[in-house]
């Protein structure tokens, strides 16, 4: 009898660690701490996206704080770093579920967050995504709202800017390793038709590439016009640095997981002329007056103040990440999990990275409106022509 009696422990330690729901204090009782989750990769490939992510969360959480917080009670955040391994994310989430928190920011890595969203949606608590890999809200997770637009929503943004310079045949190279990068691809290939371009020449690699002469052979021998490349973290530089030698005589357009300094420092004067899809907010300085200028700049003073450059994609999606969460716990007067999520569903924000408007059937919530097309010049993300002539029509919303 006694040799039964530590698995019978186990098996009642475990289902004693899976119960639903979160706390509904979230933490602290209800004039305590409002207990915050974040899961990030703090190490491991994705570190870059990561460390930047933290940076923002944890300035918009030092912000609110240091207005009173919410409703009179602080915000408390758990940061839990995910290794930039998908498998480490799910025991994050399992470790802040523990903690009593009222909602959970994720992990910027899609492959970590499209990991943990069985368990948002088993444990019920909101999950506010600033990874942008579409299979995360869609179809619509009850507990899971994405902050960055989605990839098929960059990808169609970029196949708008190509059509308007009357560029019909393109290249797309994409990673299969990564579920942002493949979503981006599948929505190009979805809506292409749409906007009269052509995808003649696509060609695939992984995560681990570092030799990408396989890709610019076929873009020339296809008489494509562009080449646009959906990757994340190392590929994208090597690849960046051979383009700038390879010869092509097209233009390379990139995607907002290189909307950073992460990705123009190692990369340097081969990313001169490279066209880059971003967040608003990576080109705010160009933004005109008004509303959305504010709410930038609300980001983008205090965060160049304190370390020394402007505000990449990945904080963009961090500091708006923790605006949607407190108006929607402000809106719901409580921080009950339903409440919170019954919120965000009807809630329209203003953020760095545009105006939100969550609903029962969109939990992407951000429209295509607010990626900005840009061009690197002296080391910087500046918009394009096209995207400075759309800036006044969304300035002052």
């Amino acid at each position: 009898m006694r040799r039964l009696a530590p698995p019978l422990v186990a098996v009642a330690l475990l289902v004693a660690g899976c119960g639903s729901g979160g706390n509904s204090s979230g933490g602290g009782g209800e004039s305590g701490p409002i207990r915050v989750g974040q899961i990030v990769s703090l190490t491991g490939n994705y570190s870059p996206l990561g460390s930047e992510n933290k940076k923002s969360v944890e300035l918009a959480v030092e912000q609110i704080n240091n207005a009173g917080g919410v409703a009179g009670r602080k915000i408390e955040l758990i940061v839990k770093d995910d290794k930039s391994q998908p498998d480490q994310s799910v025991l994050a989430f399992n470790d802040l579920k523990g903690q009593d928190v009222a909602a959970v920011i994720g992990s910027p890595f899609s492959n970590s967050a499209l990991a943990t969203i069985p368990l948002v949606d088993r444990e019920k608590i909101p999950y506010l995504s600033p990874s942008p890999a579409d299979e995360q809200v869609n179809p619509v997770h009850p507990y899971v709202f994405m902050v960055p637009a989605t990839a098929a929503t960059y990808g169609e943004r970029i196949l708008r800017y190509l059509q308007a310079g009357n560029l019909t045949r393109i290249a797309v190279a994409h990673d299969t390793k990564s579920s942002y990068a493949v979503a981006g691809f599948k929505g190009m290939q979805a809506k292409a038709g749409q906007y009269g371009v052509t995808i003649v020449a696509p060609e695939e690699f992984q995560t681990t590439a570092t030799d990408f002469s396989s890709v610019f052979n076929r873009t020339k021998a296809s008489g494509a016009q562009a080449l646009v490349v959906w990757a994340t973290g190392a590929p994208a530089v090597a690849l960046t640095k051979q383009y700038a030698t390879a010869g092509l005589g097209v233009p390379l357009v990139l995607t907002g997981a290189q909307a950073s300094k992460l990705f123009l420092d190692p990369v340097g004067p081969a990313a001169e002329g490279v066209t880059v899809a971003s967040s608003i907010g990576v080109v705010g300085a160009d933004v005109p007056a008004g509303p959305l200028k504010q709410a930038i700049d609300e980001l983008a003073t205090p965060f160049a103040a304190k370390y020394g450059y402007p505000p990449p994609q990945f904080a963009q999606d961090g500091y708006s990440a923790v605006k949607l969460l407190v108006a929607a716990i402000e809106q719901a007067g409580g921080t009950e999990p339903e409440q919170i999520r019954q919120a965000l569903e009807s809630l329209t924000l203003l953020t760095p990275n545009g105006k939100y408007g969550y609903s029962g059937s969109d939990h992407s919530g951000l429209p295509g409106d607010y990626i900005a097309i840009t061009t690197v010049r002296g080391g910087k993300f500046v918009p394009t022509d096209w995207t400075r002539g759309q800036l006044a029509g969304i300035a002052g919303q």
